[in-house]
């Protein structure tokens, strides 16, 4: 598993810009980063993978919502372990 910085993020996504990732972010359409330092934020490559198959697949924006809300489950999961 790799961690993303917002530039392979967006190059991965398809977006231009960094407000489109955190408009999704706040839309729900997207996962929240991680922390991987003071004020550093990455995205768990998995994470991008579920969510491009998803579009790709043709999912609603609330079957996106309901992924995203299962991913950012999943991380709590991984932590546990």
């Amino acid at each position: 598993m790799q961690i993303l910085r917002l530039p392979e993020v967006k190059r991965v996504l398809g977006h231009r810009a960094d407000a489109s990732v955190y408009n999704a972010i706040r839309a729900g359409l997207f996962t929240a980063g991680v922390a991987i330092g003071q004020r550093a934020r990455g995205w768990p490559d998995y994470e991008i993978d579920a969510i491009n198959a998803a579009r790709i697949a043709g999912k609603s924006d609330d079957e996106i919502r309901e992924l995203v809300q299962v991913l950012h489950a999943k991380r709590t999961e991984l932590g546990t372990v």
